[in-house]
């Protein structure tokens, strides 16, 4: 479905249907496994207007939704865009390769050598008033108050955000392991594509977001980076274990480091409960009581039905299981100082 729109979505609220068109159409870009790249070009010219323009509109406290892609992160973010403040970008990745250009670690729309960690030192001025401008002419053009921006691959990059946004809030989305690894193979078995002897998959062109992630990720986790030379020879599940394990410790760090502005939102809880997790997103994120977003979040999220296994070599399925354990337990264990990741 076109942005993600659907029936049900349009007869909730028609009003939230052009911020979503919007987005979709000159803000998120057309990645390379997805039809239609041919519009990029227009999407780049836009972004540059944007950036030459004064800012359109305040940006204040943007919501980034963070975690491994494949564990609800984009039905997160079209619940939300249901709140009458809310505008939604999903995955606007065209958008952050125009304002860093050293960011796009799949190689959608530039082969620039990429970084996975972003820090405060690398928002410069031009970037913070790069990404302001953009994102406050979302805003006015999208008659939005609140901008939310799905991007799971931005949780290396909490520091950066900080320093471009102050006040931003993020929701760290976890979802079981088995299950987010199961989505990802199917994903990319089904998606994946041959352009010109390249592989066009869930990692990048060549491979290129599975090297970034072995080449700068990998070693500050001393279990993982002790089996290089296994990393090698990973399926599609074995990396998606990887990506798994390095971004729950991620999300798990920035729950200790910054517990004021970091909710946790394991997918699982928030299917079960919809209406609570609803209403405590309204809360955390300091917006208006809406009912129309809390009944849409209840008729929308559905516990999961897709069953899956997951065979990961021996080296491997114990790492993997700690830290689904040092997951489940986080949530409590945050508010003692007591979990420690495994990092250098």
């Amino acid at each position: 479905m076109v942005a993600q729109i659907d029936r049900a979505y349009i007869r909730t609220r028609p009003s939230r249907l052009w911020p979503r068109l919007l987005a979709y159409t000159l803000f998120e870009g057309r990645p390379l496994t997805t039809k239609g790249q041919w519009f990029n070009p227009v999407v780049f010219l836009f972004a540059r207007l944007l950036r030459t323009l004064p800012k359109l509109h305040e940006v204040k406290a943007p919501v980034f939704v963070l975690g491994t892609g494949r564990s609800g992160t984009t039905i997160l973010g079209i619940v939300l865009s249901m709140h009458r403040d809310v505008g939604f970008l999903n995955e606007p990745k065209a958008l952050w390769a125009g304002i860093h250009p050293g960011e796009d670690l799949i190689g959608s729309y530039n082969r620039n050598p990429a970084r996975y960690r972003l820090r405060a030192q690398d928002a410069s001025p031009k970037i913070s008033r790069d990404a302001h401008r953009t994102f406050g002419g979302f805003l006015w053009l999208g008659r939005a108050k609140r901008v939310v921006d799905k991007y799971p691959e931005m949780i290396f990059r909490t520091g950066f955000l900080r320093a471009v946004f102050p006040d931003a809030r993020f929701l760290f989305l976890s979802r079981s392991g088995e299950s987010t690894c199961g989505s990802i193979r199917y994903w990319s078995e089904r998606l994946g594509t041959e352009v010109a002897g390249e592989t066009h998959d869930w990692w990048g062109v060549a491979d290129r977001k599975w090297h970034l992630l072995v080449e700068q990720i990998v070693p500050e986790h001393t279990d993982l980076a002790a089996h290089n030379e296994k990393l090698t020879r990973l399926n599609h599940e074995g990396r998606a274990a990887v990506e798994w394990i390095v971004t729950m410790r991620e999300g798990i760090k920035l729950m200790q480091d910054d517990p004021d502005g970091t909710l946790h939102v394991p997918y699982e809880a928030l299917c079960a409960d919809p209406r609570g997790w609803a209403e405590r997103l309204q809360t955390f994120l300091e917006l208006p009581p809406d009912p129309v977003f809390v009944t849409y979040a209840e008729e929308t999220l559905a516990n999961p039905t897709r069953e899956t296994t997951l065979d990961l070599p021996d080296w491997l399925a114990p790492i993997f299981d700690a830290t689904e354990t040092l997951l489940n337990a986080a949530s409590t264990e945050i508010a003692t100082g007591s979990v420690e990741g495994d990092r250098v």
